[in-house]
């Protein structure tokens, strides 16, 4: 077919084989059944991915895949097509039945949605067996198991700020309270002056690197030195659990106690495939992200290009377990047990700010209470409605 005579749907990822080459592959297949349509893909990075603005790219993509936070931005600014135009209610209804933990309904704001979540993800546990066997170590299984193998050496986790502020969202609802329980507050000062106390001590136990790592740079160090042993909590990637990946592939797993009795429930992540306002081929795209994620599709086509699914059926699929060292099986309850952030609009202008201040304190140390009044205040300021919290 002539070129010239073609459809062209442009999207934007984020750059990682696992954000990346499953897009390239589908929008290659898509074409193969489709000649007339040509989807060109391409990437941002990850912090950008995390906590950039929406309002460049709608203007210049049709497909955007997102991060749920700032699915409310999006819609209020008219940046995105709502899909219950697009789609049928069944196949909306068959998406949210097979949703991984709440990735599907973390791209529904007000009544409609926003995104289809292509890609399910939270942060995990990973470790590596001959490390752990060579120091004759095991794996954690609580805090202070962690802390003394912490004290050896041999652990590492993501410190750069949006991680940071996600491992205190974690570790204060591990010890009593989640955030954004109450207006215009974080959380309870006791609750979190012992949650960031717990994070502080366990990053000073650790090599410094971390809080300049984000999970990718955390799980490349993990497959392929030989000096640090076990990760307790970044966003999980399962490239690294399939064997030819890295050096060295990865054994994840749950997270750990605190005290043999509260298990850590990390926050969820994951991406959706979003249809930009600015497209004019809109059914086109509709039918292309249908394609995706589809069952048939991510359990197969997207996985074999490195992605990490959205829908359940994979994450219960006996291949893609087995050629991934059993990662979605043994990630799955975490992930649906995993905190959701809040949607509402300003949302994102707290967490960019909250970030910073959180990874300020523990580079350089501080008032625990000053930095929950400052956190206090920042939420106070923002017109997200924090009554929606993390559920």
């Amino acid at each position: 077919m002539n070129e010239s005579n073609q459809i062209l749907l442009r999207g934007i990822t984020w750059n990682h084989t696992r954000g990346y080459l499953p897009m390239v592959a589908t929008g290659q297949r898509f074409n193969e059944l489709h000649p007339e349509v040509r989807i060109e893909w391409n990437v941002r990075s990850l912090q950008a991915f995390a906590d950039s603005p929406l309002s460049d790219l709608a203007d210049s993509f049709d497909l955007l895949v997102i991060d749920h936070p700032s699915i409310s931005a999006a819609a209020e600014g008219g940046l995105l097509i709502p899909l219950d135009a697009l789609f049928d209610r069944e196949f909306l209804g068959d998406q949210a039945a097979n949703s991984v933990g709440a990735s599907h309904r973390s791209y529904i704001y007000n009544g409609s949605q926003w995104a289809l979540a292509i890609d399910a993800a939270a942060p995990i546990s990973g470790w590596r067996p001959d490390l752990l066997a060579n120091a004759g170590a095991g794996v954690p299984q609580t805090w202070e198991e962690l802390l003394d193998l912490a004290r050896r050496s041999l652990v590492a986790l993501p410190g750069l700020a949006i991680d940071s502020l996600m491992h205190l969202y974690m570790l204060c609802a591990a010890v009593g309270e989640e955030p954004f329980q109450s207006p215009g507050i974080f959380v309870a000062q006791e609750c979190g002056v012992q949650a960031l106390r717990l994070l502080q001590e366990l990053l000073q136990l650790c090599d410094p690197g971390c809080l300049n790592r984000n999970p990718i740079h955390t799980w490349e160090l993990l497959t392929s030195g030989e000096a640090i042993a076990y990760c307790p909590f970044a966003y999980g990637y399962s490239n690294y659990s399939r064997r030819g990946y890295g050096a060295h592939t990865l054994e994840v797993g749950n997270l750990l106690t605190l005290d043999r009795r509260t298990r850590l429930r990390s926050v969820l992540g994951g991406a959706g495939l979003a249809v930009s306002h600015r497209c004019i081929h809109r059914q086109v795209a509709a039918e292309y992200a249908r394609f995706v994620a589809s069952a048939e599709c991510q359990t197969a086509l997207y996985f074999d290009a490195g992605g990490q699914p959205g829908h359940r059926s994979a994450w219960l699929s006996e291949t893609t377990n087995l050629r991934a060292n059993a990662f979605f099986l043994k990630t799955l309850p975490t992930l649906d047990s995993a905190l959701l952030r809040p949607r509402h609009n300003g949302y994102l202008t707290f967490q960019n700010a909250a970030s910073q201040l959180v990874h300020d304190y523990l580079v350089r140390g501080g008032s625990e209470i000053g930095l929950l009044n400052s956190l206090d205040k920042l939420a106070s300021q923002t017109s997200f409605d924090q009554t929606e919290g993390i559920a």
